[in-house]
């Protein structure tokens, strides 16, 4: 399954959607390990005494785990309604600002950072723009961390797509979206570097790639309320999307002991600015 957007019009078009739901964002999407922030801080040296910039930080699930480190974030985030939630949860932590703007767009009025960290966000900047632009908000030496999490599946699991391929199409047949996800090893193996962003050219260094398997256990009420949180599903009609996860919902629980994984590779990608 695949929700990247495509163009710079799918960006600004699929980023609006989140905005409609922020609590539902924060309640169902997974977080990252606790393990990819310590290593985050030994690659890049941030730390109590570092500036970070966090670009797209949705409703500051990484943004806590940023501030934990004892840093200094500056939040940008484009949607009104994610920005407001995340000012909420990040509010126990004096050295966190969120700044409501597209990275694209932001006023950095001259601040300059040790580290640019982008959350399961970089795909919503438009790459002609972010590259250079974080080239230029970096202190020389400074590092671009891009953290994902990956749907995968394990080879004779059960897993929700397999269980309801009939449903999503009977209800939104021929969708280019529909697909299995990809198996972890496949991952692991082709997806080094800077995966599937567009190459910085010699903005940034070669990256380092570091992977950190986690899942998800869900009903089905909580399995739909997930989809519903993804651009993937939340571009389809509401007279599409509602019904097809209402029979996703209950084909969990009348096939899958209403108990299903959601299996994740979660990644780490980081790479010092290059002059």
């Amino acid at each position: 399954m695949t929700d990247e957007p495509k163009t710079l019009q799918d960006r600004q078009k699929l980023g609006r959607l989140f905005n409609e739901i922020p609590e539902l964002y924060d309640l169902v999407r997974p977080g990252y390990p606790d393990a990819l922030f310590t290593d985050l801080s030994a690659l890049t040296g941030v730390d109590a005494g570092s500036s970070v910039l966090e670009v797209g930080c949705g409703t500051g699930q990484a943004t806590r785990s940023l501030a934990a480190l004892g840093c200094a974030v500056t939040a940008v985030e484009p949607g009104a309604g994610m920005a407001a939630l995340a000012r909420e949860r990040t509010a126990g932590f004096s050295r966190v600002q969120v700044e409501t703007s597209a990275f694209e767009t932001w006023d950095d009025r001259g601040r300059r950072f040790d580290a640019l960290v982008a959350a399961s966000s970089w795909h919503w900047v438009d790459p002609s723009a972010g590259w250079p632009r974080a080239h230029a908000v970096l202190r020389p030496g400074g590092w671009l961390a891009l953290l994902g999490n990956v749907v995968v599946r394990r080879p004779g699991e059960p897993e929700v797509y397999a269980e309801t391929a009939d449903l999503h199409e009977r209800f939104s047949p021929g969708n280019p979206g529909w697909g299995h996800p990809p198996l972890e090893e496949e991952v692991r193996a082709s997806a080094g570097g800077w995966g599937e962003a567009e190459d910085p050219g010699g903005l940034f260094g070669p990256a380092l790639a570091r992977w950190y398997p986690s899942v998800q256990w869900l009903d089905g009420t909580g399995f739909a309320d997930l989809l519903r949180s993804t651009s993937l599903y939340r571009r389809l009609a509401p007279e599409v999307r509602e019904p097809l996860l209402d029979a996703v919902a209950e084909r969990v629980r009348t096939r899958m002991d209403d108990r299903a994984p959601r299996r994740y590779l979660s990644v780490l990608r980081a790479g010092q600015r290059a002059g």
